[in-house]
């Protein structure tokens, strides 16, 4: 199981997300990520670095560690313009690139609507998220499907490529594997290190491919959580 973290890129610069990548290459972790929203979740007055900008700065000065999104959401550029990004992030990355691609819901409605931008119902954000995946798998790009929900899980099984996710307990990630799916978990994790590992090998055991830690306190407590995993 690979072990990752989201960068610290709710910030006025990007010299936080771009120290905290460098570093966590350095420790040993498998990958970095960047959501995808015009502020933090429910925090409308506080900044947010666009995340391919950002992950591409990373890619150029970075050799190792994978880059991703966590995710990128259909519906706030065109789709040829989202895929034609990945695909040029993937290119910097030299195949580095795990692009995830999401629907958004109603907690990130309002971001949409604060800038002009449609939300389209479900139905129509599936579709759209259907043909960027396809898209970018055609041009080689690994790709993750965010969110569980039935229709999500389907397309995952019919494209076979992993769902996202976020913050589910290990029995979900038992369930879904259970159901086809191959899954990445994203999420909170303890902030010690025991604590951690012992949450990684829950999901290791459950059948997680990729656990993505949300910013933690400490990078060195997830790469040493990450490390006793795979002794």
């Amino acid at each position: 199981m690979r072990v990752g973290v989201t960068l610290p890129h709710f910030e006025p610069t990007p010299r936080p997300a771009l120290e905290a990548a460098h570093q966590a290459e350095d420790l040993g972790l498998d990958g970095v990520f960047c959501f995808d929203h015009l502020w933090p979740m429910g925090q409308p007055g506080r900044p947010a670095l666009a995340p391919l900008p950002l992950l591409a700065a990373v890619a150029a000065t970075t050799s190792q560690v994978a880059v991703g999104t966590l995710v990128s959401r259909v519906g706030l550029v065109e789709d040829d313009v989202l895929v034609a990004s990945l695909r040029s992030l993937d290119r910097i990355a030299t195949g580095r690139c795990i692009a995830g691609i999401g629907t958004g819901d109603t907690l990130s409605r309002a971001e949409n609507e604060a800038f002009g931008l449609p939300f389209e119902p479900a139905a129509r954000r599936r579709q759209r998220m259907a043909a960027v995946a396809a898209a970018l798998l055609d041009a080689g790009t690994t790709v993750w499907l965010g969110g569980g929900a039935a229709p999500v899980a389907a397309l995952g099984r019919l494209l076979s490529v992993p769902l996202n996710l976020w913050g589910a307990d290990p029995a979900d990630v038992e369930a879904a594997r259970s159901r086809g799916n191959s899954v990445t978990w994203g999420g909170v994790v303890p902030t010690d290190v025991d604590g951690a590992a012992r949450h990684l090998a829950r999901l290791a055991a459950a059948g997680a491919d990729w656990v993505v830690c949300a910013w933690p306190p400490s990078l060195e407590v997830v790469a040493r959580a990450a490390r006793s995993t795979r002794e």
